[in-house]
């Protein structure tokens, strides 16, 4: 299991702060993920692309729960 460390969240408006934090914990999952599925034959732009769609998916979802 995967364990993210975030501390309190950015006041004001702190979206900057928001990506680098889950940039820096995210980054290299999804580089294992696009290296593990390249290493099996799978494009690995397709593959960035399907992960892309997974997050807005999640955000659309969580959006109507708002």
């Amino acid at each position: 299991m995967v364990e993210f460390k975030f501390s309190d969240p950015p006041l004001g408006n702190g979206t900057d702060e928001i990506s680098s934090e889950c940039q820096r914990q995210l980054l290299p999952i999804v580089n294992e993920i696009v290296r593990a599925a390249a290493a099996a034959g799978w494009n690995e732009k397709d593959v960035l692309l399907a992960m892309a769609d997974v997050a807005w998916d999640l955000y659309e979802k969580r959006r109507g729960d708002l």
